[in-house]
């Protein structure tokens, strides 16, 4: 996984300077931290770079619960399964 790099700046430049925080998420993929007071408050990134962490973060989700199902003994053997999605991809074709 790459890290992702990391930029922080003042609330104010989200409006002095947008356009430059928008080129570093977007063409940099460069993350913006924004501040208030000093704190971190806001993320800001790239719109590809978004749809990336999300697949992600999505893929995680169905591996953590592949990985209960395993744990619980929720399993089926590998010829029944791919039995079952053959099946089921025969009878979608000649709907």
């Amino acid at each position: 996984m790459t890290p992702f790099a990391e930029i922080i700046r003042p609330s104010a430049d989200l409006r002095n300077h947008y356009s430059e925080i928008s080129k570093e998420c977007r063409q940099n993929r460069k993350t913006v931290i924004i501040t208030v007071n000093g704190r971190g408050d806001t993320v800001s990134m790239g719109y590809q770079q978004y749809q990336e962490l999300k697949a992600r973060m999505e893929l995680l989700e169905l591996l953590g619960e592949a990985e209960q199902d395993v744990a619980e003994g929720r399993i089926l053997p590998l010829d029944d399964t791919f039995g079952r999605l053959r099946s089921e991809l025969t009878e979608a074709l000649h709907e």
